[in-house]
């Protein structure tokens, strides 16, 4: 299911027609803050404020070569969603996403001004995701699914451009939401960074994917995340699932607390603005700082799409003393 190196490269020129390499920084504050030299790849810094706008290019690439598609329906927290409105509206098709009841009041309004028709259906994903299956049954509109092996590859592309940006990193910080993220930074690992870890991180609400490393089963888990909407998964991708017990040295579950804790870090540190999936990644650097003292890490920054609101109340916290 992973894809080659060079499957990756192809990707990239559909990728790069659109947008340019995200950065990759050592922020020195950072790097202090959490006694580890960090990288942070800035998948904040896309057209859409997230990574998912590089698989929704790859796909609607393939997709616009075929058939003549002419309407397509996905389901999302945001991030998916926008990267599928802004793919099918480059290429002329109508798009309908399914959101949960309560979605994020701003990507849904991103979403609505990329041309996107929304939905509100069910209290999670997984139940957005089984109504936006069962509309396209009906309607005849290719569904587009959250995790794809052309989702993979376009993804991938970020990862691509951090290993060959850093050299000698000891260990990645992966996000895991279904799956797409994670999946595309073991593929390049593999071909680019052999000795390189690949760590994955979940909320502490929403621990399918731990449970299932864990086990080694498919393990469905209620997501309760308040912050990290961007990873709360409940039931778990087989073909992520697959290449995660093979390759991901471990995964950490991070609290809302403490992602709260590394939003304000990154914003103090870098004047970055992070969701709270965007956030969990660095949540479990600081984690795991005990054991990283010389090491070479980097962290995803996967996306920066967070309310307003949200994001003043996180910054009005007072931080915890982990991270400060």
């Amino acid at each position: 299911m992973l894809p080659t190196l060079g499957q990756i490269e192809s990707s990239a020129h559909h990728v790069y027609s659109v947008l340019p390499p995200t950065p990759q920084y050592g922020w020195p504050l950072l790097s202090e803050r959490l006694g580890v030299e960090v990288w942070l790849k800035h998948e904040n810094h896309t057209p859409v404020g997230a990574f998912k706008i590089r698989g929704g290019l790859v796909y609607f690439a393939d997709l616009a070569s075929g058939n003549g598609t002419r309407e397509v329906i996905a389901a999302t927290r945001g991030n998916h969603g926008q990267s599928v409105a802004f793919a099918a509206r480059r290429h002329g098709i109508s798009s309908t996403i399914v959101v949960p009841v309560g979605n994020s009041v701003e990507k849904n309004a991103a979403m609505r001004a990329l041309g996107a028709r929304l939905i509100e259906h069910g209290d999670d994903f997984q139940s957005a995701r089984e109504h936006a299956v069962a509309l396209a049954e009906a309607s005849g509109a290719h569904m587009i699914p959250s995790f794809h092996p052309l989702l993979v590859q376009g993804v991938a592309t970020y990862s691509l451009e951090l290993f060959r940006a850093v050299q000698g990193l000891d260990r990645m910080y992966v996000p895991i939401g279904l799956g797409s993220g994670i999946c595309g930074a073991i593929a390049v690992r593999n071909a680019l960074s052999p000795n390189t870890e690949i760590i994955g991180v979940v909320s502490a609400h929403a621990r399918a994917y731990a449970l299932s490393f864990a086990s080694r089963r498919q393990t469905e888990s209620p997501a309760s995340t308040v912050l990290a909407d961007g990873v709360a998964c409940r039931v778990p991708q087989p073909e992520a699932l697959e290449a995660i017990w093979k390759y991901v040295d471990h995964i950490v579950e991070v609290t809302d607390e403490e992602i709260a804790d590394a939003m304000r870090t990154l914003y103090e540190c870098t004047h970055n603005c992070a969701e709270g999936a965007g956030a969990a990644a660095i949540a479990a650097i600081a984690r795991e700082r005990g054991q990283l003292r010389n090491k070479r890490v980097a962290a995803v920054l996967s996306g920066a799409n967070v309310d307003r609101e949200v994001f003043a109340d996180v910054l009005r916290r007072t931080a915890r003393t982990a991270t400060s």
